[in-house]
């Protein structure tokens, strides 16, 4: 079953949506504005997003916008707006799609199977022989294993998944310790400082591709 979240002010579409997409195993929540979805994505795992641009608060444009911040779930838009610049603006803001209403159900459920199959999470990451296997569990550079602790290969693993993504620390506690942790940041720091070490020690230039971002966090720049 995959989480759907359904974003849009109109209880009726909402409504509409859920019918048609739980018959096809689609798990859905329906949220009715900007800011509660925002804060439900910080908390909650989902599959795909799907949101409406005239909202009050936060439109969709600006959600998602903040969405892609921190996430790179499926997000497709539906709106009523056909207009080119409408959509070319919505692409180019992070969605992956773009239906406009009034849409036939078949064609909506195409294009969200389309998108969770481009989506699949990744098994196997590798940049200049450095390989990230989920599978195995192991990092490996040259076929070296690189000795890492469960945490430090999830930091490693979440970081490449994402590259050119900023994470905040608190962004990376919430990911690898969960929302309730009292982990600070300075932990997620000595983390990265033995990720760091570990991985240039295989020999592997880290510190071209590992960026600290200062006052911010850490990304995986390819």
């Amino acid at each position: 079953m995959k989480n759907v979240l359904l974003v849009d002010d109109e209880k009726r579409m909402l409504d509409l949506l859920a019918l048609y997409l739980q018959p096809y195993n689609y798990a859905c929540t329906k949220i009715k504005n900007g800011k509660e979805a925002l804060y439900y994505l910080q908390k909650q795992s989902m599959d795909i997003v799907l949101l409406d641009i005239m909202m009050p608060d936060i439109d969709g444009w600006e959600l998602c916008k903040r969405i892609r911040e921190f996430s790179d779930i499926p997000i497709m838009m539906i709106t009523a707006r056909d207009q080119q610049d409408d959509i070319v603006k919505g692409l180019r803001l992070g969605a992956d799609d773009y239906l406009t209403k009034p849409f036939d159900e078949q064609e909506l459920l195409a294009r969200m199977e389309a998108l969770l199959r481009r989506t699949e999470p990744k098994k196997h990451i590798e940049a200049s022989g450095l390989r990230w296997d989920e599978e195995r569990f192991e990092l490996t550079y040259n076929n070296q294993l690189i000795r890492l602790t469960p945490k430090e290969f999830l930091m490693i693993g979440k970081l490449m998944k994402n590259s050119g993504i900023v994470f905040t620390r608190e962004q990376l506690i919430d990911l690898i310790w969960g929302f309730h942790s009292e982990t600070e940041g300075r932990t997620v720091d000595s983390h990265i400082r033995n990720i760091r070490e570990k991985i240039r020690q295989a020999g592997f230039p880290i510190d071209d591709y590992l960026i600290t971002v200062w006052g911010v966090g850490y990304k995986w720049e390819m």
